[in-house]
Formats: structure tokens, sequence, C-alpha cells
């Protein structure tokens, strides 16, 4: 990869330039970059810190604000979060690719942060000017005036900008700030994995503080002031990245490795009616570019229709240095091997769209819940607001990651002989049985409350959708905790299956995999809250997702949720069972990745 640093004092060309991420041309000096990762940390650290503030808090509490500031029924924001946490991750895939194509990651992270300060000042406007939102409800719900078109397109406009700036930021954060350290010196390693450990010490603090103080001076002070603080956040954020402009080391962008991708499918689909010869490993075209960073594949048996791709016929001619001179006719067996590890992901990847449902619903209807139970503390007056008990959540998965590394793995290795204790795809599998368990205790809880609020008592009314509960919204962490264990097994666990079971020259697009997996899965439970909404109505207009929850029955969608998950567990252990990890006949990966970068992605999701 091409890199150039800003502080050299004469300005180097292209071709001087040039340096493997991981092989150093011998025609370039060492001294002509100038890895600065120490001094450019705060700075990385400070942008990702300030952005988290800015973002976490006010996204975890948009439902909240949609429905008591917009007066949106509970459907309609629901759906529009869903679409709108949907196409952020799923934009990753198209920001790693500008990124990597087209402008590198300082550029894209500039833009992005940008674009994100612009939506960020676009829902301020909205809560602080009066003709930006409608009406207050009042008591008289037949007085409860919706948003006009004018009003819902100046909000969906700064939800716009923030798709842009999670889009170019996400995919692009990590990457840039493991670029600034030397990967080729042991004090450069060292250094990454310092990043990472702060990198995770930092996101944990901002989401906290979001979800507490932000949340609580959004929805007990002033949504204008509450909206106004993270906008300032994010300015901050934009500000502090590019004042260490100067002392950046950047990555300049070599192409799309997707090219190589489709090459392999067109050349195989031009040759499909030809026959593999008896021994491919011998007579299949075999080339590697020197200049490449992925590693040796073996040649294997799966998705055989591939192989044909590196069939050598007479109109195919190869080059002085090896290379095919038409690669979109002829492919090498690196080549197609490496879309071998893309196509054999998809399965599992798959399996893990109707996994993110479970997360999906503690962010969405768990917060709906906690808004109809009892959120005081004790006996006092103060009220918890209902999106922070998405902070438990968390808890739990920041507490079990290095019990798990510390304690649990090393007395797993001492029974399975594996360096890791259990496989990342074993590390999944638990994961899915906990999110099973998540929806149970789910299920129960929102019966116990609906049944309290319905047949014992209450302590008044949540604006116009119904009784509040006795019941404390303290029995509500639970399950809380339970999604976030789960968490802490199948999405640590399938940020390290991307990671590496994608080609070396891929793994921004693995990343991007996994966003775009939970994008599906936003839109999935949009339509699937749509279809209950109408499928389960009664006569009197009452279904399962009612405005009301105590009139609804929530604690039965939890209940086909579960049975959806039990469905794709099934689904998931039998491409688990199918599955051969890259490189390897079914064994473990030996790639290992730092368990601070696994869990700091980890709720990147």
């Amino acid at each position: 990869m091409g890199i150039k640093s800003p502080m050299d004092d004469t300005k180097l060309k292209e071709k001087d330039t040039c340096v493997k991420k991981d092989k150093v041309d011998t025609g370039v000096k060492k001294d002509e970059v100038k890895y600065r990762g120490i001094k450019a940390m705060p700075f990385i650290i400070g942008n990702e810190t300030f952005e988290k503030l800015g973002t976490v808090g006010t996204i975890s509490n948009m439902l909240v604000y949609l429905t008591t500031v917009f007066n949106m029924s509970t459907i309609g924001a629901t759906n529009l979060i869903n679409i709108f946490y949907g196409t952020c991750n799923f934009g990753t895939l198209i920001g790693a690719f500008f990124s990597d194509t087209y402008f590198g990651r300082y550029n894209t992270i500039g833009f992005a942060s940008v674009a994100s300060v612009l939506g960020m000042l676009i829902l301020t406007l909205t809560a602080a000017i009066p003709q930006l939102h409608p009406s207050p409800c009042g008591t008289d719900s037949s007085k409860c005036v919706g948003p006009t078109a004018g009003q819902l397109t100046f909000l969906l406009s700064g939800f716009g900008f923030l798709v842009i700036g999670a889009s170019g930021i996400r995919p692009c954060n990590l990457a840039f700030g493991a670029d600034q350290f030397n990967p080729n010196t042991e004090s450069g390693r060292k250094g990454t994995n310092s990043f990472f450990n702060w990198y995770y010490f930092t996101f944990t603090f901002a989401v906290m503080v979001s979800l507490t103080i932000i949340v609580y001076v959004q929805s007990n002070i002033s949504w204008a002031i509450g909206l106004a603080i993270p906008a300032f956040m994010m300015f901050l954020s934009c500000t502090v990245f590019f004042v260490g402009t100067r002392i950046y080391v950047m990555v300049l962008p070599q192409g799309s490795p997707l090219t190589s991708v489709v090459q392999v499918i067109v050349a195989a689909s031009k040759k499909r009616k030809l026959a593999l010869p008896d021994q491919p490993q011998k007579s299949l075209f075999d080339f590697m570019s020197p200049n490449s960073i992925n590693s040796k594949l073996p040649y294997t048996d799966q998705f055989r229709f591939l192989n044909k791709a590196a069939i050598i016929t007479p109109e195919d001619h190869i080059n002085a240095d090896g290379s095919a001179h038409n690669p979109w006719r002829l492919c090498s067996i690196q080549q197609v091997e490496e879309v071998k590890c893309i196509v054999s992901v998809v399965p599992i990847w798959i399996a893990g769209i109707i996994y993110y449902i479970v997360l999906n619903l503690m962010q969405t209807y768990a917060v709906f819940q906690a808004m109809q139970a009892d959120r005081r503390l004790g006996n006092t007056s103060f009220k918890i607001p209902a999106a922070s008990y998405t902070i438990f959540q968390m808890l739990s998965l920041t507490a079990w990651i290095p019990i798990y590394d510390r304690i649990i793995v090393p007395y797993l290795r001492k029974i399975t002989k594996k360096e890791d204790g259990i496989t990342v795809l074993q590390k999944m599998g638990v994961g899915m049985v906990i999110a099973v368990a998540t929806m149970v205790v789910s299920a129960l809880v929102e019966n116990w409350r609906r049944t309290v609020a319905l047949t014992k008592s209450t302590i008044g009314v949540v604006a116009q959708k119904g009784n509040i509960s006795s019941l404390s919204a303290f029995w509500l962490i639970p399950q809380m905790a339970l999604a976030g264990l789960s968490e802490a097994f199948t999405i640590v666990a399938q940020v390290e299956f991307f990671y590496k079971q994608f080609p070396e020259s891929m793994r921004s697009f693995g990343g991007s995999f996994l966003f775009c997996g939970v994008a599906i899965c936003s839109y999935f439970s949009s339509f699937m809250i749509s279809i209950v909404h109408k499928e389960t109505r009664n006569a009197s207009g009452i279904d399962w997702l009612a405005e009301d929850l105590n009139k609804g029955r929530l604690d039965y969608f939890y209940y086909l949720v579960t049975a959806l998950e039990v469905l794709n567990l099934g689904y998931f252990l039998i491409c688990a069972k199918w599955y051969k990890y890259k490189g390897t006949q079914g064994k473990s990966s030996n790639g290992d990745v730092a368990m601070e970068d696994l869990s700091s992605r980890a709720h990147m999701v």
C-alpha cells in the first residue's frame, strides 16, 4: 500500500512512497515514512471519544424523542429507527469501498465527521425551534397531531447526514488508528495493542456517559439542550481529528479488491462448459503476485465450479512475470481460493442476520417496556430514563469479556487443548443459545409487567400510551444482562471470524460484511413488526404490538421471536458442521486477534 506522511519536509512522489503494510519496498528508505503512533493516538482517540459522546446517547434515546416530541406511533418510530440503523450499517460497505478504492481513510473519516456534525445540528434545531416539530399532545388524544411533511423532511435530512457520517467513520476509524504504528517493529506492534486498549476504554466511558448524563438531560430537562450537548461534542470530535492532520500517516488507496472477485466469477462463467483436469493441483494456473499481502491458500474441492476460472486454454496467454495476460479469462488458484473464502462464510453470515433480531429488540421494545414500568430510583421521585436501561447490556458485555479471557479460556485450554479454548463457531453457538434464553426471559418479564398493570396497581400514565405498571423497571436487567452476555460470545466471535476468514486484502470489507448483516436484520425486523401489527389485529383494533403495551401482547411477539431463534440455531449448527476454516481442513484457524481489538469493535453494531 502507498503511505504518505505529512511530516516530510519535501513532497515525495507517489512511486517513491510505495510501501506495503506488511512489507517495505527495498527502494524506499526507512525514514521516508515517519510513524508517530503515540503522538497521533490522542487525536484519533479524542475524535472517537467525542463522536461516541455525541451520537450513542442521542440515537439510543431517539425512540423516546420520536414518540414524545414528534408524536409518532410506536410502530412508526420503531420502523423509522430500524431503517435508520439498517442504512447506517449497510452504508459501511459503501464507505469501505470508497475509502479503499478512491479517497483513503483520512479523507473518508474527515468527510464523514463533518457530515455527522451537520446531522446532529439539524436534530438539535428540530427540538429548539417550535416550528420544526409538532405541538405537544396534552391530555386530549384527539388533539395529538403528528409531524407535517416539512417537519418530517427536515428531521429525515438530519438522519441522512448521520447515515453518511456512520458509513464513513465505522469501517475506517480502527484501521486508521492502526495505520499510525509501524507493523514491522516490536514497539509498533505494542503501540497498536495499546491503541486498541485505550480505544476500548474510552469507548466504554463515552457510551456510559451518553446513556446516563446526556439521556437524562434530554428526557428530564430539555430536548434542545440535550441534543445541543452531543452536537457540540461531535463538533469537538471533528476539530480534534483535523488538528492532528500534520502528524498522521496516511495509507493511499490501491483500488478495490472486489475486482479480483468479479474476475473469478466472470472467468468461471466463460469456461463453465470445460471439464476440470484429473489433477487440478498440478494443471490449473498457479500464480501469486510477489506484492500480495494475502497468505498462500491450498487448493480445495469446495465450490468446484469456481476452479474452472483457473483452467489454461490455448486462448490464454501468460506474461513474462508469470501473471495472466487477460485476468478476465484466466485467474490463479490463489484468486479462486480467496473467492471461496468469501462464498463459504455467507451461510454463517445469514445465521447472524436472524440472531441480531434479539439485540435489535433490546434497543427498541425493551425501551417501551421501561417506559411503562416503574422507573423511580427507590422511594425518591427521580426517574431513570427509559433508554438508560440499555447500559446494563453493555455492562454485562464489558464485565464478561475479561472474565472469559483471563479465567474461562485458560480453563478451557486444559480441556480442549486448543489455544483459544473453543473455536469461533462454537462461541457463536453459545451466544445463540443465550439469545434464546434472553427472549424467553423477556417474554416472562413482560407478561408479569402487564399483569401487574392490569390487575394490581399502576403509578401514572405515559403520555397517551397507557398506564405505568408498578412493577420496577429493574426487572428488565436480567434480559439486558443476558443480551450482553450473548453479544459477548456471538458478536465478538463474528468479528474474529470475518477478520480471520476473509483474505487479508479484504479485511475492511470483512468488517463491513458484519455491518451489512446488521443492516438487513434492521430491515427484516421492521418488516416483521409491520406484518405482526397487521395480522394480529382483533375486531376492536388492538394487536400484539399496540401503542399501549398493557392492551397488546408483546410477550407473544417475544415468544414468536424465540421460536425463530430456535430454528436459526438449528440452521447454524448445520452450517457450522459443514464449514471448513480458511487454509485448513476443518481445523481451527491459527490466526490470533487481540481480545481488546475484538471487544472494541463489537459494540459498533
